[in-house]
Order: structure tokens, then C-alpha cells, then sequence
């Protein structure tokens, strides 16, 4: 019983598994189908996301790159600085010249030139005057003129040149120069390497995730891009990045290497590749545009220090009892028989530095008459600064412009005008390069010098932005030989030159051009020929043939002054501290007078370094107003 109760349970249990392992094996068989198909539809979105998809969008790192350069770029719209048209390389020249075109009233008055022979991207200038007066620009087009002709051809400033291997003051004026001197060291060199690799390994990867074989590589990759991502989360100069990045560097770089040697989508790493040249060039683009604007308004802004200064003097000139200092001095003011120096100045310190030279150096300081014309804004500012610094024996009388009786109304303080011409000059045509000068002239105010003065004879006009360094005693003997304008005459720009703005007549095409900064003034021979109704109605023809304003002052005056400037020796005036990094310095030491024309004025930061001290050597330095605005620091 037992031993058939066994048996039949035995052969029960071996015919119970002898029919389930089949089935279970069918069973698990299923299983595995419908897990493969699982895990196969969820392969095909993974690889088509981590593969086409990223060959058009970049995740990670990139991608917020390339949102911030975006917005930065939109908040950058609002000025309507960006061009765009920003479409290829050819346009790279258009850039910077829209930038110009388009700066509003920053940069309106500038002017640039394209001319046919220079290289196909162009070049540009940015130039503007002295603190709150831009400075005018304007390009002459082609003349052909002998090299001979030129009084001065001083090549080597014509040698600086930009990474392209242009012309410095050709394509920025003096920014150009300005950046390249004061250039500063990277200070995320090897985070910007980082960067490169990482967006070359991103984009080899989604290729190289494709290959089967390489899965090593491709996690490999992988491992170096999150790990560089991880990086850059925590870093964004040199000094932050972690130890061993050299290697870390080294490592991504064979990597990539590895991946270059295997047949890849060379469209995917194409799209990649562009997309991160765009974003780079775009970048770029933004910075350069931004670099030049900050530049300009740095030169056309007043420091922070002088406003403030300006701005405390005024507060305690209404403090202090002193609102009649000036009556003592009233015979002095109309005395034809003293000097009488004039400038045009809304600068406080400026003005002080003209006087201060000036009387340092004079003889007899007792004959010095200085009469600072300003406006309302920095009037007060200037009259309790003269009254609380005396120089030697001479007066210092300052007048509000605007509140001159005169026949015209609505007088305003304007400043001397500057100018950069740039035109070719050629000996040949292998030697054929092209020049940029700079030309001073006198702004509207001036030709109201008469009005001004009635009772004076002659003047001597400084500007506000020179520096004397002899005695002027000189200039008052000299015979003018019936001519109104005694200065320093620029025979490298002659008028034959200006013709396109002059016109084809009514000048003498060999004359040269003439600048302010010292001009000797017979008043009584101007109010003879009347040369200030002449000027008036210049402006009004060239106003209404509806000409450029800047242009229109530079040809009313010089044409007003036409055959009436007495040429006075070059070395009276040494121009271009300004603009000009390669002034010799022994002419230096031998000019009468130095004329910082320009952008880089010597109050600025943006001033030349090396010629700044002629000028700050004659500012005083014990005054509490200036240590109180940190004007000396």
C-alpha cells in the first residue's frame, strides 16, 4: 500500500513537472519579449534626444551662455546699438560703423570714412571733444598730394596697429590706441579653454553615442562634460578653478582627439560648431560695441571728482559772504594797456591750470588780466574758487556768458571745436598710406569776442585744455601785419584738401589750416572788417543748403578768417598731448605752449599717463575742496 502509494504520488509529482517546465518556459519566454519591446521604445526617444536633438540645442552650460549673451543682447536693443543685420563675416565692418550711426546723441556728431581703397571690412574712428562738448569727425575723401608738400609727416604714429593689422587711429581714432596700452591680462584664460573643449565635446558626443563599439569613449565623454559643467557651477576666473584642472584638460582633450579619428555626422558636428561660432561672434560683437560706447562716454562725461567740486564750491559761495570780491578789480578788467587773456571753460580746474601755468612763467605777473567766460552752471563755482586762490600779482575776472547784455539773445557758452580729417596723401602708390589730424577751431562764442570786449585792443585766446611752459610777453610786440588770427598754422592739412567741404572756390588752395589753443586776437582789426557779421553769414548759407552743422562751423571759420591768420612759429605750440602716444619728448621740453587736443584730456583717466604730469604739476594741491572729492588721489 505503501510502496503503490508512493509510487503513484512519485509518478504523479514526475508527471506534474515533467508538463510545467515547458511552461514555464513559454512562460518566461513572453516575459522577456515584452520587456525587450519595453526597454527598446524607450531606447528610440533617448537616443533620438541625446543624439539629433542635441545637434541643434546644447544643454547645460551652452545653452545658458547662450541665454545670457541673448538677453544681454535684448537689454542692449533698447539703446538700439545692435545691428540686425548681423548675418555673416562680411558684415563684421557694418557693426561698429551702425554703432556709431546709431549711439543718439553720444556719438552723433561723429563721422566716418570708407574709403575704396582700404580694406574691405573698413575702417572707423570714434572721437569726441573734451568733457561735455563731443568732439566733431569728419573724413576727407581721396586727394593726391606730394609727400613734399606736407610740413609734417610724422609716420611713426601712423605705425601703431590693431590685431587685424590695421591702423590704429584709422579704425578707432584714439580708443584704438587707448585699448591697446592699457590693455589687461586675462584673468580667465584657462576657463575660456575649458569652455572651448567642453563645446567640442559636446559636439562629438551624440555622434560617438550612436557607435556600438565605443561605448568606453562615449562614457568617457560623458563623464568629462558633467564634470566640466560641474566646474564651471563653481567657477568663473582662473583663481577659482579646483587643483588638477590641468590634467582634467588634458584628459578631455585626448578624449576628443579619440573621437575625431572615427567616421562621424560630420552635419551634426557642423550645426554644432556654428551654432557655438555664432554665439562666440555675437558675444564678441557685443563686447566691442559695448567697449567703444563705455569709451565714449567716459571722455564726454565729467569725473565724478569734478562734479563734485563744482558742486561744493557753488553750495559755499552762497554761504559765505563774499558776492561783491570782484569790484575791487573793475579798472584792471578794462585797461587796454595790460594783457588780457581769455578763456572759454566750464571746467574749474582746467581754467586754474591755464592761469596757474601761465602766471608761473610770466615776467611781470602784475599786467596779467585773465577773463574766464562760463556758464550759469559752474559760474559761482568758478568765482569762489578764484577768489580763494590768488596767482602772484594777477587778476582773474569770470563772466556768465549768459548773462552778457549783447544785441544777440540766448547767448551760450560754446567750446572750442574739435576735428579729426582723415585723407590719403601719396608719393607713389606703393608708399600711399593715410593720415588723421586733428584740428582746434573757435566755437560761435568766440566771434563775440568784441561784443565782449569793447574796450580792449587785443587778446590772446587760450583754450581750456593747454598747459604754458615760457612767458607769452612776446606775443603783445608783434607786428600782425593787418591780420585779425595770430596761431599756429597745420600745413599738413592744407585747404586744397578740404575742398569737398569748402567748396571748389573762395579760398586759396595752398593755405593752411590753423588751430586754436593760443591765438593772438586784434580786436580792433576784426571790428574793422567786421568778421563777426561775416561768420554769421556764413553759418546762414551753409544752414540753409542744409549742410552738417560741424562740417558748416569748420568751413565758416576758416573761410572767415581767409588770408587773415598771422602764421606764428610752430614751435609756440606743440598739439596733439591728446591723442598722440609718440610725441617727442624733447619737443616737448622746447614748446611755449602744450595743447592737450584730443580725447585723452589730462583731468581724465583716460589721459596719457606719460604726458599728464606737465599738467598736473601746476594743480594745486593743498586745497580742502579737493581732498574732500578726491581730485588728487
Amino acid at each position: 500500500m505503501k510502496g503503490g502509494a508512493t509510487g503513484g504520488v512519485g509518478g504523479l509529482g514526475g508527471g506534474g513537472s515533467s508538463y510545467a517546465f515547458p511552461a514555464k518556459r513559454r512562460w518566461r519566454g513572453l516575459v522577456i519579449g515584452v520587456l525587450g519591446l519595453v526597454i527598446l521604445s524607450m531606447l528610440v526617444p533617448l537616443v533620438f534626444l541625446l543624439g539629433l536633438h542635441n545637434g541643434f540645442h546644447s544643454p547645460g552650460f551652452a545653452s545658458e551662455q547662450q541665454s545670457a549673451a541673448s538677453n544681454a543682447f535684448r537689454a542692449y536693443d533698447k539703446l538700439g546699438i545692435r545691428d540686425s543685420s548681423n548675418n555673416s563675416e562680411g558684415d563684421q565692418s557694418g557693426h561698429v560703423n551702425d554703432l556709431i550711426r546709431r549711439l543718439g546723441p553720444t556719438l552723433s556728431k561723429d563721422m566716418f570714412k570708407n574709403s575704396s581703397n582700404e580694406p574691405k571690412n573698413g575702417t572707423s574712428s570714434v572721437g569726441s571733444g573734451h568733457s561735455n562738448e563731443p568732439k566733431r569727425g569728419f573724413s576727407v575723401p581721396h586727394q593726391e598730394v606730394p609727400q613734399s608738400s606736407l610740413a609734417t609727416n610724422n609716420t611713426s604714429r601712423l605705425g601703431a596697429v590693431d590685431e587685424g593689422g590695421r591702423q590704429c587711429e584709422l579704425k578707432y581714432g584714439s580708443y584704438c590706441l587707448w585699448r591697446r596700452v592699457h590693455r589687461e591680462e586675462m584673468k580667465d584664460s584657462m576657463v575660456k579653454k575649458l569652455k572651448d573643449q567642453l563645446f567640442v565635446a559636446r559636439a562629438y558626443y551624440p555622434s560617438i553615442a550612436k557607435l556600438p563599439a565605443q561605448d568606453k569613449l562615449s562614457r568617457e565623454l560623458k563623464q568629462n562634460i558633467q564634470e566640466l559643467e560641474r566646474i564651471f557651477s563653481e567657477s568663473t576666473t582662473d583663481a577659482d578653478l579646483p587643483p588638477q584642472t590641468e590634467k582634467k584638460l588634458q584628459r578631455i582633450e585626448a578624449a576628443i582627439a579619440r573621437a575625431k579619428s572615427f567616421p562621424v555626422d560630420c552635419n551634426n558636428v557642423d550645426k554644432k560648431l556654428r551654432q557655438i561660432f555664432d554665439m562666440t561672434e555675437d558675444e564678441a560683437n557685443f563686447h566691442m560695441k559695448q567697449s567703444a560706447f563705455l569709451y565714449q562716454l567716459a571722455v564726454q562725461t565729467m569725473p565724478k571728482s569734478h562734479h563734485c567740486l563744482s558742486m561744493r564750491l557753488t553750495v559755499e559761495y552762497f554761504k559765505s559772504p563774499f558776492h561783491d570780491m570782484e569790484l575791487s578789480h573793475s579798472v584792471k578788467y578794462m585797461d587796454p594797456a595790460l594783457s588780457h587773456f581769455v578763456i572759454f571753460s566750464n571746467n574749474v580746474l582746467a581754467s586754474s591750470v591755464v592761469i596757474n601755468s601761465t602766471v608761473m612763467h610770466a615776467r611781470e605777473s602784475a599786467n596779467l588780466v585773465f577773463h574766464v567766460l562760463t556758464n550759469g552752471q559752474n559760474y559761482y563755482a568758478m568765482k569762489l574758487w578764484f577768489f580763494r586762490n590768488t596767482y602772484k600779482e594777477a587778476t582773474v575776472q569770470v563772466l556768465n556768458v549768459e548773462d552778457l547784455n549783447l544785441d544777440n539773445d540766448n547767448v551760450h557758452l560754446s567750446l572750442p571745436v574739435e576735428f579729426r580729417v582723415s585723407f590719403h596723401t601719396i608719393d607713389n602708390p606703393p608708399t600711399a598710406h593715410t593720415r588723421t589730424e586733428y584740428l582746434s577751431i573757435f566755437s560761435h562764442t568766440h566771434y563775440l569776442l568784441p561784443k565782449f570786449f569793447q574796450n580792449l585792443n587785443k587778446v590772446v585766446v587760450l583754450d581750456d585744455d593747454v598747459v604754458v611752459q615760457q612767458d607769452l610777453s612776446e606775443l603783445w610786440s608783434l607786428n600782425m601785419q593787418g591780420k585779425v588770427n595770430g596761431a599756429v598754422q597745420l600745413c599738413s592739412v592744407r585747404l586744397t584738401l578740404l575742398k569737398s567741404y569748402l567748396g571748389e572756390n573762395g579760398f586759396t588752395f595752398n593755405s593752411c589750416a590753423w588751430m586754436s589753443g593760443l591765438n593772438i586776437i586784434d580786436l580792433d582789426r576784426w571790428r574793422e572788417l567786421d568778421l563777426t557779421e561775416t561768420y554769421q553769414k556764413f553759418i546762414k548759407e551753409l544752414r540753409t543748403q542744409e549742410e552738417v552743422s560741424e562740417a558748416a562751423a569748420l568751413r565758416a571759420s576758416l573761410l572767415t578768417f581767409q588770408d587773415l591768420i598771422f602764421s606764428l612759429d610752430d614751435a609756440w605750440t606743440l598739439s596733439g598731448l591728446g591723442h598722440d602716444y609718440e610725441l617727442d619728448f624733447r619737443a616737448i621740453s622746447k614748446a611755449a605752449v602744450l595743447h592737450y587736443n584730443g580725447n585723452m584730456k589730462p583731468w581724465l583717466e583716460l589721459g596719457i599717463p606719460k604726458y599728464r604730469h606737465y599738467w598736473k604739476k601746476f594743480l594745486s594741491q593743498e586745497d580742502q575742496f579737493l581732498n574732500d572729492c578726491n581730485v588728487n588721489s
